[in-house]
């Protein structure tokens, strides 16, 4: 099969790994891949990195200029699609979506083949809510709701996005949840968690770990609180893996609390180098989600086998099973998540048996970016059948 991908992300950050294991994964099935995108298919750049010059038109344009050349910016993407197209000669078109993107739609009725549309986020509602607002809200909507209308099928990465697609007017029948996946071989070669203490001298600690770019609204700073109470053990050590805006705060906190010795930031580390860290860790932190999300993170905890801390809300629930593969608590019961990380620390044959049920989620739900492919795969070669079919 072949497949057209279009994206509009140029940052090297957790949408980068998304995007780019898929990708691989599709070709490693035997599908051929055409990338089009902002920068070419295959360009390398610094994990976590972001596009300057994009943040600074977008910090110093009228918010509304900004959101209409998001919308123009369709116009030049279509064209990059259909040159491609020319040469390609697609069966689909997988396009993963932004606000105000609608070139995917525009070249797939344009050439009379299926669109699949990934869907990560809800991205009106997380403008609004999150950063710092809409201008065009009307139009906005407006290209939401006609990019996720026109697809032929929709792939929320969990079933509370799916509820958000189908509010839009989407049918349930065009809407398939497929979740944030691994890659196996990138985890195979990961060390013991005895070797990777040794390695990262931290034999004798009971690590806490995080990855990923922390934020105030992840709380990480009631986990460092707690670990200054008498609920801690002594050796309870934080390794926050990556950085964040908050690091600082962080840092700061921990100093006034006499635990600089106990928590520690790597900075952004390069991906390939995540699995030896994430190895060290006895207890895996997802304190806090967005609530349509389907973390990154937590799926690398999983093929780990780490026993995991995290809110029970349902789109994590569609993953995590209390007491089975991690360990929930209400994020509105003050202490619940205090309690939940003393249980973990100093019940270990608990932990142990939550580690387990960790390490089996990959294998029992698939959680694989090779089982995304296939089912992407089978999806679009149904869609494109059918269509010939329509056209004969």
């Amino acid at each position: 099969m072949r497949i057209l991908y279009h994206h509009r992300t140029a940052s090297k950050d957790g949408q980068a790994v998304h995007i780019e294991e898929m990708i691989d994964a599709m070709r490693a099935l035997g599908h051929e891949v055409r990338v089009v995108a902002p920068m070419s298919d295959g360009d390398q750049g610094q994990m976590g990195g972001g596009v300057g010059w994009v943040h600074r038109l977008k910090a110093h344009l009228p918010r509304a200029v900004y959101e209409l050349m998001e919308l123009s910016y369709s116009l030049v993407a279509y064209r990059k699609l259909m040159r491609a197209a020319r040469e390609f000669r697609p069966d689909v078109i997988y396009e993963r979506y932004n606000l105000f993107l609608l070139a995917g739609t525009m070249a797939a009725r344009r050439l009379k083949v299926p669109l699949l549309l990934e869907v990560n986020s809800p991205l009106v509602h997380e403008r609004e809510q999150h950063s710092g607002g809409l201008s065009l809200k009307r139009l906005a909507r407006w290209a939401e709701g006609l990019a996720w209308r026109s697809a032929d099928a929709v792939l929320p990465v969990t079933a509370v996005l799916a509820d958000h697609v189908s509010a839009y007017g989407v049918p349930r029948e065009r809407i398939h949840v497929i979740p944030n996946g691994i890659n196996r071989a990138h985890f195979a070669q990961a060390p013991s968690r005895d070797e990777a203490k040794r390695a990262l001298q931290l034999q004798g600690q009971l690590v806490l770990g995080f990855t990923g770019f922390v934020r105030d609204w992840h709380g990480v700073d009631h986990v460092i609180d707690w670990m200054a109470s008498d609920a801690a053990p002594a050796n309870t050590y934080l390794l926050m893996v990556g950085d964040g805006p908050v690091r600082t705060e962080l840092e700061a906190q921990a100093a006034r609390l006499g635990l600089s010795d106990r928590v520690h930031f790597t900075g952004v580390v390069h991906r390939d180098a995540v699995p030896a860290h994430v190895a060290a860790f006895d207890i895996a932190l997802q304190p806090a989600v967005t609530p349509y999300a389907s973390p990154l993170k937590l799926m690398e905890y999983l093929a780990l086998g780490k026993a995991v801390v995290a809110p029970a809300t349902p789109n994590l629930q569609e993953v995590l099973t209390t007491e089975v593969n991690a360990l929930l608590f209400d994020a509105q019961a003050a202490g619940a998540m205090q309690q939940a990380l003393t249980r973990l620390c100093t019940q270990t044959d608990f932990r142990d048996r939550v580690s387990e049920g960790a390490r089996a989620t990959i294998d029992r739900l698939d959680l694989t970016w090779e089982g995304n492919a296939r089912r992407v795969v089978r999806l679009a070669s149904s869609l494109a059948r059918e269509q010939v079919g329509m056209a004969s």
